[in-house]
């Protein structure tokens, strides 16, 4: 049976720390499909300003990642609800999160899914990256 991964975050603007996490959570599955924030709820996340791109160009962009199967938009606030509808085998995180810190951890364990920490330890972020190219 093909053992599915997901994760899911903004990507607002792809840089190598989101092709770290993307790769490595591919790694640990068959298929892997990615949530992506709508713009909404990025604003909320990350404040005025943002996102930087559309919610459908993020997606496209995403989406055309070699190792990405699929990829979805959710407003919610949190991404339980589509891990309650997916119920993947793995849920994967970035480095700025640990196992027992993952927002979603009761969600995953309550269908007997797992959590995986994966990506760079944070080096990258598109809010340096924002900066940057504001100076």
């Amino acid at each position: 049976m093909a053992k599915t991964v997901f994760t899911n975050g903004c990507f607002d603007i792809l840089h190598p720390g989101h092709i770290d996490l993307l790769n490595q959570a591919r790694l640990l599955g068959d298929r892997l499909v990615v949530g992506i924030n709508s713009d909404k709820s990025v604003r909320a996340i990350k404040g005025p300003g943002r996102p930087i791109l559309k919610a459908a160009e993020r997606a496209e962009l995403v989406a055309a990642l070699r190792g990405v199967d699929y990829v979805t938009i959710f407003s919610e606030p949190t991404v339980a609800p589509l891990l309650e509808l997916l119920r993947p085998d793995v849920h994967c995180k970035g480095t700025d999160y640990t196992v027992e810190t993952v927002p979603e951890r009761a969600t995953v364990l309550g269908y007997g899914g797992r959590i995986a920490i994966v990506g760079d330890p944070k080096h990258h972020s598109t809010r340096d990256l924002v900066a940057r190219i504001r100076e």
